[in-house]
């Protein structure tokens, strides 16, 4: 499957308070396969549809649980520079919630919070090593 252009949708991600309860819901909802991926010394489950990768979940950290934090979707926009599109987004009045960084074997991708307080993620490929 083809890469989306930047400025199209292209991933998501489920930070889930329940991973394992959240996999198998979506799997058993939309027929997903689940696959584990290791990443940054820890692990998330990639997300697929009819063979192809459209996204991923990983298991909230207990301190984000016991603050409060529900679970919550994230998507991603495939950008050519995650680094040059977090500071444009700065300059457009986006406040970045994560800065750049690299998922090994994936992708390089930063959050950032729009004017209005929505999450997005930015998402740059190929993977960065």
């Amino acid at each position: 499957m083809a890469r989306p252009p930047a400025g199209r949708f292209c991933w998501v991600d489920l930070a889930a308070a329940d991973a394992t309860r959240a996999a198998g819901f979506y799997t058993g909802l939309f027929g997903w396969s689940t696959r584990p991926q290791a990443a940054n010394g820890g692990e998330f489950v990639r997300l697929a549809n009819a063979g192809h990768d459209i996204g991923s979940l990983y298991q909230m950290r207990a301190a984000e649980r016991e603050a409060g934090m529900a679970s919550h979707w994230t998507p991603y926009v495939r950008v050519d520079d995650v680094a040059a599109a977090s500071r444009r987004a700065a300059l457009l009045g986006a406040a970045i919630a994560v800065e750049p960084f690299c998922v090994e074997g994936v992708a390089r991708i930063a959050l950032i919070v729009d004017p209005v307080g929505a999450e997005l993620g930015l998402w740059e490929e190929p993977p960065c090593k």
